[in-house]
C-alpha cells in the first residue's frame, strides 16, 4: 500500500489540559520529511466534552468531530467515518493512525507507520512507555515487557493500544471497524483484522508516551490497570 492520505483519530472527553501537548506532538510527526507528498488530516472527537476541548482542538488546526455518545468505540469510529468523508482519495489509499488525548506521540511515529505500510503491513500495532518520572514507570516496565525474548530478537508483543494504533482503512472497513464497546474496542478490532487474516505487525520500536494518571477518561482500560499496580505497589 502507498497512501496518499494519513489520518490520525483522537478521541477525547474533557481533555482540554493534556490535549495540547498531544496535538502539538502530532504536527510535528506531520512534520517529517517522509511525509512530504503525503495528505496529514488531524481529526478530534469531542465525546461529551464539557470543557474547552473542541475549541483547542480547533485553535491547533485539527478537525472535530463532536458526539455525545460517552464510548471511545463509537468515538473512534466516529473519526474513522469523518476522515474517510475528508480524505481527498478512497479507503484503498487512506492510512489511519489512532492515539489519544493523554498521550504524545515521537516525532517518527506517523513515519514509521507510514513506511510499514509501503512494506504492505495492513496494521500496526504499537506499544506504550511511561514517563520515567512516574513511580509506575519501573513496575509497569517490568510486568509490561515480560514476554520480551532475553536474546534481543525481535519481540511480538501481546499488547493492543488505541494510543498507539494504525491501519489501511479498507481493511478497517473489512474487519468491521471499531464496535461500540466502552472499553476494550482496540482489542477487539485488532482480533477481528488478524481474524480475517490481514496482515498485522506488532512491535515496539516506536512506543508511545502516555500519562500515568490513575483515574483517566475512559473506564477499565489502561488507567484501571494502573490503578491496581499502584495499589500493588503500595501494598
Amino acid at each position: 500500500m502507498r497512501p496518499a492520505t494519513l489520518a490520525v483519530v483522537v478521541p477525547a472527553h474533557d481533555e482540554e489540559r493534556l490535549l495540547p501537548a498531544a496535538l502539538t506532538a502530532l504536527a510535528r510527526a506531520a512534520r517529517h520529511p517522509d511525509l512530504a507528498a503525503v495528505e496529514v488530516l488531524t481529526v478530534v472527537v469531542a465525546d461529551a466534552c464539557r470543557d474547552r476541548t473542541e475549541a483547542v482542538a480547533r485553535d491547533a488546526g485539527a478537525l472535530v468531530v463532536r458526539t455525545d455518545c460517552r464510548n471511545p468505540g463509537l468515538a473512534r469510529a466516529a473519526g474513522v467515518r469523518h476522515a474517510l468523508d475528508r480524505s481527498l482519495t478512497g479507503p484503498s489509499a487512506l492510512w489511519v493512525a489512532t492515539t489519544d488525548a493523554d498521550s504524545v506521540v515521537p516525532s517518527g511515529w506517523l513515519a514509521h507507520q507510514l513506511a510499514h505500510a509501503r512494506e504492505g503491513w495492513q496494521a500496526v500495532v504499537g506499544t506504550v512507555t511511561l514517563p520515567p518520572s512516574s513511580p509506575l514507570a519501573a513496575p509497569h516496565l517490568a510486568l509490561y515487557e515480560k514476554t520480551r525474548p532475553p536474546t534481543g530478537a525481535p519481540w511480538i508483543h501481546p499488547h493492543v493500544h488505541g494510543a498507539n494504533l494504525g491501519f489501511a482503512a479498507d481493511t478497517y472497513l473489512d474487519a468491521g471497524g471499531f464496535p461500540p464497546l466502552t472499553t476494550g474496542e482496540d482489542r477487539a478490532l485488532v482480533h477481528a483484522l488478524e481474524h480475517r487474516g490481514h496482515r498485522v505487525l506488532r512491535t515496539a520500536t516506536c512506543p508511545v508516551l502516555t500519562s500515568p494518571r490513575l483515574h483517566p477518561r475512559a473506564h477499565d482500560g489502561f488507567g484501571h490497570y494502573l490503578s491496581e499496580m499502584a495499589g500493588t505497589t503500595d501494598a
